[in-house]
């Protein structure tokens, strides 16, 4: 039996600390012109290397002691998992028990096997699995306690995955047709992914659109999915009433000492929608601009793409902003990784305004196709209380599911947390995430 070398499996490469934040047009030019694949590769490792067990390439061969004393109970890896188009490829972050991984080289008699369902998440529109770098630890620590893999991926054509050409084929005016094409994108290549990681189940953790694709995908495949946890999740509501306000761009502000998770009661998610409709009233003249590029199909990355030099600027307005509740260093380092996704060619995020109309809200709504699933699949819902995903859509799925004689749908409101509650407020989510990862079906 070959055993890797301890020093194969070490992360002996020393990653440039990431660049300031563009103010001047000298910088950003420099940053426009290193992005691209190698330097979105780094820029996703030195978020990835914040796990002490995290290792540059999957080992050939199981670990040694030397290696298990260092790496610990759980070992993370990055690998590309090739799909069933050769030009296909899904970026991915394992995180394996050491106990599971090991039994991969051992015969099957004697091999370990999984404990729980493993977990695979999935993120938002336009973004990319190093977003969930605040997350990866607690997950991590579940893998192991329950020897069992977390898995992150990028979906197709966005982050670091392939980016195949994304066309729909149908006509505008057949919406059904239109956003059925689209989703197929996505949905599809996540089913081919699970074949080629040999899962029978999985526990999908979503965000935003990823949250969508997550319920999409247990639509269609139902005895693949073990449970639902939708974080913030996109195109729930029938109505136009979610609007992107310009609060999104601002970290989330502490509204409240009682720093929880909270059951979302009546009055909460009422809270809730009045600061949005606070936010919509100041909607501007610049963004009924947008909303007709959005109709005609234009993505936001794309205009970042068409400043070139003036991209990083731009990003840079965004990531010092929005993400400015993180570290400096953490601030610098998300820059840098969203730079470099948003700079790569333009694929999976065209399919924004087939499934989405102009405010986040769905054409075809999961709110009324989501009574349809299997009543053995949990759905837990979470909300930041400043959220500007409209609550409302999370409250009647639950009630919908309720209904349909689906009585496992949760619904809860994290305080102190803007859409991406899951870095506004890391510790209250990560628990979240456990309680719903090891709660009983």
């Amino acid at each position: 039996m070959t055993r890797t070398a301890p020093s194969t499996t070490l992360p002996v490469d020393i990653l440039p600390p990431a660049a300031d934040i563009p103010s001047r047009f000298l910088e950003s030019a420099k940053q426009w012109w290193a992005a691209g694949d190698k330097q979105g590769a780094i820029s996703e490792e030195r978020l990835l290397r914040r796990l002490p067990f995290f290792r540059s390439q999957k080992p050939t061969g199981p670990l040694s002691d030397s290696d298990l004393s260092e790496i610990g109970p759980v070992i993370a890896y990055s690998s590309r998992v090739e799909l069933s188009n050769p030009k296909h490829y899904i970026n991915t972050v394992s995180m394996v028990s050491t106990s599971l991984f090991q039994s991969n080289f051992t015969s099957s008699s004697t091999s370990s096997s999984a404990l729980s369902t493993p977990a695979v998440m999935l993120h938002g529109y336009g973004a990319g699995l190093g977003f969930y770098f605040r997350n990866f630890i607690p997950m991590a620590e579940w893998a192991s306690r329950h020897n069992t893999s977390v898995y992150a991926l990028d979906w197709l054509g966005m982050g670091r995955s392939s980016r195949p050409p994304f066309h729909v084929k149908a006509s505008k005016k057949d919406i059904p047709a239109r956003v059925a094409e689209a989703e197929s994108f996505f949905i599809d290549s996540l089913e081919d992914w699970r074949q080629k990681m040999h899962l029978e189940k999985m526990t999908l953790i979503g965000h935003s659109l990823g949250a969508y694709f997550s319920v999409v995908y247990a639509l269609k495949y139902p005895q693949r999915v073990e449970r639902l946890i939708l974080l913030s999740p996109a195109g729930v509501p029938r109505g136009p009433d979610s609007t992107v306000p310009a609060s999104e761009m601002d970290p989330p502000s502490t509204t409240s000492n009682d720093d929880r998770a909270e059951l979302a009661s009546n009055s909460k998610v009422e809270e809730v929608e009045a600061n949005q409709r606070i936010a919509k009233a100041k909607e501007s003249r610049s963004r009924r601009i947008l909303t007709y590029l959005w109709e005609e199909g234009f993505s936001p990355f794309q205009v970042v793409r068409t400043m070139s030099v003036w991209g990083p600027w731009l990003v840079g307005k965004y990531s010092s902003r929005r993400f400015s509740g993180l570290t400096s260093e953490e601030t610098r380092d998300m820059h840098d990784y969203i730079l470099n996704i948003t700079m790569a060619k333009g694929s999976g995020e065209y399919c924004i305004s087939h499934i989405l109309a102009p405010g986040a809200h769905a054409r075809m709504p999961l709110v009324d196709r989501i009574a349809a699933l299997h009543k053995d699949i949990p759905v837990t819902f979470a909300y930041g209380d400043q959220d500007w995903m409209d609550p409302e859509g999370g409250t009647e799925s639950v009630e919908r599911l309720r209904q349909a004689g689906h009585g496992q749908g949760k619904m809860y409101i994290v305080n102190n947390a803007g859409h991406h509650l899951y870095l506004d407020n890391p510790r209250v989510v990560n628990d979240l995430l456990v309680r719903e990862l090891e709660r009983k079906i």
